[in-house]
């Protein structure tokens, strides 16, 4: 076991010290302090000082000799065999590292404890306390109980590793920051089972601890989340080798950035209830944190130190995320670009977590999606970085569409259907999240309409099923910029498929001034095409009624069988269906009144475009003419084939002369 459960919070001191024989000649018990002086406890006076910042130390040259080869050589190279002062400010661990360091080299015992093992390991490498000046030298007892008690411990690798970082470069070149990384990834991927350690969070009477007290998983978050963002980047690192799950890992570093990251955190007042953005006129953010007001200035204003450690823990953050789709939400990602780009991160990292937001996003949010301009665009919000998201967005979509499937032969299609459901879902959220957001950012004046026709044509068609939050955004557009001209608004209502619409949007789009003609006459074409097709559907619901009884039966005995709640409901939808059909029979009554209408206008027509009838008189004597003129014709005629009639009658006159 790692470490037992009595381990206290705030780290160990170990009682029984580190001794050193005494062998310099110098004999004492402890040391005195004296304003910014140290003096030993001694009658011997001191032959060295040794100054470390702004403290003094009031030492011996043998005891120091005997135990640090680089005072030895100091001393030595010197040439001065006089030489009373040195100055060691280059030591790490600081006055309080070489106090330890010098108790330790006079033979007196100290106590070793995770706060100040790291700082005495460092000065004792600076110091160069090694074996070959005597054995069992500071060096070697640092690395012992580094090695078999810190390590062993999930609170004193953290403490340890917190303190390395006033260390640097030392730390890092001896090991002490990877060693740390490493056991605290150890421990942080153990079963949750098997871990006895004391973790903050965890209460501290554990007397008589629950069997059935089950440790969750993230039980290392806040532990972790006070380290540097170097250290924390090496231990995420370590951990991500060992095969923790990535949501884990993830979530640690949202926990890790909403503690480090103050500008990252949302404010109540800057979020209606709604979810609508509440930002005004000039451009200033919701997000309201410390970072933003330290430099939401003009851009030209040199950016302070806190600025530049949060740019550096954005940076780390983002390369660090893991590369699975949703291990983060798509908020945090959109909250950690609009940080990003406000701190003017490396343009490659700003492109990768765009990319990681354009996976996941249908799961965005309005919110989350106005990101104010920060590049001293003419727009109050960045159009452009929304337009590439979605970009990464259709085209991850395409990828994942095209992608050939791992699954069986037998499932292949089933998953086909599914992920292509999947889209296309993913599609609709899309579309319904982007009319909404060019239904905010349409009000900004500056917004120019080829940026709202391109962003509102990304998504395919088949994105929308319904065209209202389009026109909705149309409309507020139209309101904001009416000094558009006619060929501009018909422009922009291209955008809108007018069949998609609504029956309100319908009914709103005919009354809507600010729309082209043409547009509204699209707008009321399509409705009568639609109520046209009820009327159709009506018409052969009625000429099958029989086949509709035996269905309406069984959905009474389904009725009876639901709760109150859903026969309320069924009751209402009824009621709607039934008012419904009221208004189509009405409507379809008035039709068939006007087609008789029409038919009887027709008729009336007809009768006054016949031409007027002729008097009795008139008519007579047009017949008489007609009579007079066919019995010319009919003399003419038998004149001309009286020869004929002549030849055949004289065989006739000559078979009855026979006879």
């Amino acid at each position: 076991m790692w470490e037992s459960e009595n381990e206290s919070v705030s780290g160990r001191d170990y009682g029984n010290g580190v001794h050193s024989t005494s062998k310099n000649g110098v004999k004492t018990d402890s040391f005195e302090q004296k304003g910014q002086s140290w003096y030993v406890a001694t009658d011997i006076p001191s032959d060295l000082l040794v100054q470390i910042e702004d403290v003094n130390f009031h030492l011996h040259k043998y005891p120091l000799l005997s135990r640090s080869g680089k005072m030895n050589r100091i001393i030595y190279e010197s040439r001065d065999a006089e030489l009373s002062k040195i100055s060691l400010n280059e030591l790490p661990g600081g006055p309080e590292a070489f106090e330890l360091a010098a108790k330790f080299c006079y033979g007196i015992a100290i106590d070793l404890s995770a706060t100040n093992i790291s700082g005495l390991r460092c000065a004792a490498e600076y110091l160069e306390m090694t074996e070959d000046l005597e054995e069992g030298n500071l060096i070697f007892k640092t690395e012992a109980f580094l090695s078999y008690v810190v390590l062993s411990s999930w609170r004193d690798s953290i403490l340890v590793l917190k303190s390395c970082e006033k260390l640097s470069p030392w730390a890092e070149n001896l090991q002490i920051v990877r060693r740390c990384s490493e056991s605290i990834a150890w421990k942080a991927c153990a079963n949750p089972k098997g871990i006895k350690w004391q973790y903050t969070g965890k209460p501290a009477s554990v007397s008589s601890p629950s069997r059935n007290h089950q440790v969750p998983p993230d039980w290392w978050f806040e532990d972790v989340t006070i380290l540097r963002i170097d250290h924390f980047v090496r231990v995420i690192t370590a951990i991500k080798v060992k095969g923790m799950r990535h949501e884990l890992i993830g979530a640690s570093i949202m926990q890790y950035a909403t503690k480090w990251l103050p500008g990252l955190i949302k404010e109540g007042s800057g979020l209606t209830e709604d979810g609508s953005n509440s930002s005004n006129s000039n451009g200033s953010s919701s997000w309201r944190g410390g970072l933003h007001m330290i430099i939401a200035g003009s851009g030209e204003e040199i950016p302070t130190v806190q600025a530049k450690d949060q740019r550096m823990i954005v940076e780390s953050l983002i390369s660090i995320l893991p590369q699975q789709k949703d291990s983060v939400s798509c908020s945090f990602l959109l909250r950690l670009l609009r940080m990003a780009n406000m701190l003017k991160v490396a343009p490659a990292l700003i492109t990768e977590l765009e990319k990681r937001v354009g996976m996941q996003f249908e799961q965005a949010t309005l919110a989350d999606l106005l990101i104010p301009s920060y590049n001293k665009s003419e727009t109050m919000y960045d159009i452009d970085l929304v337009q590439r998201l979605l970009e990464h967005f259709i085209i991850q979509e395409q990828t994942e569409s095209s992608s050939p499937s791992r699954y069986p032969f037998p499932d292949k299609h089933m998953h086909d259907g599914s992920q292509r459901g999947t889209n296309l879902n993913a599609k609709m959220r899309v579309a319904r999240l982007v009319d909404s957001y060019l239904t905010e950012v349409s009000r900004d004046r500056n917004l120019s309409l080829t940026k709202f026709q391109v962003l509102a044509e990304a998504l395919p068609d088949s994105a929308r099923t319904c065209d209202d939050g389009l026109y909705r955004a149309i409309d507020s557009y139209l309101k904001a910029h009416p000094t558009l001209s006619e060929h501009e608004r018909k422009r922009l209502c291209r955008v809108m498929d007018c069949q998609k619409l609504s029956v309100d949007a319908c009914m709103h789009a005919a009354q809507n001034e600010r729309l082209p003609l043409r547009v509204v006459v699209q707008v009321l074409f399509s409705e009568q095409v639609k109520i046209s097709n009820a009327i159709a559907n009506i018409s052969l619901k009625d000429a099958g009624e029989s086949h509709y009884q035996p269905l309406v039966s069984h959905h009474k005995s389904l009725l009876e069988a639901t709760p109150q709640s859903f026969q309320e409901g069924w009751t209402a939808a009824k009621k709607d269906i039934n008012t419904l059909k009221f208004e189509l029979e009405t409507v379809k009554t008035k039709y068939v009144e006007l087609q008789n209408d029409m038919d009887n206008l027709q008729r009336q027509f007809d009768k006054i475009a016949k031409p007027k009838q002729a008097s009795a008189w008139t008519a007579g004597w047009k017949k008489l003419s007609k009579l007079t003129k066919t019995t010319n014709v009919e003399t003419h005629d038998i004149s001309s084939h009286i020869p004929n009639a002549e030849q055949t009658t004289k065989p006739r006159r000559w078979r009855n002369s026979i006879s």
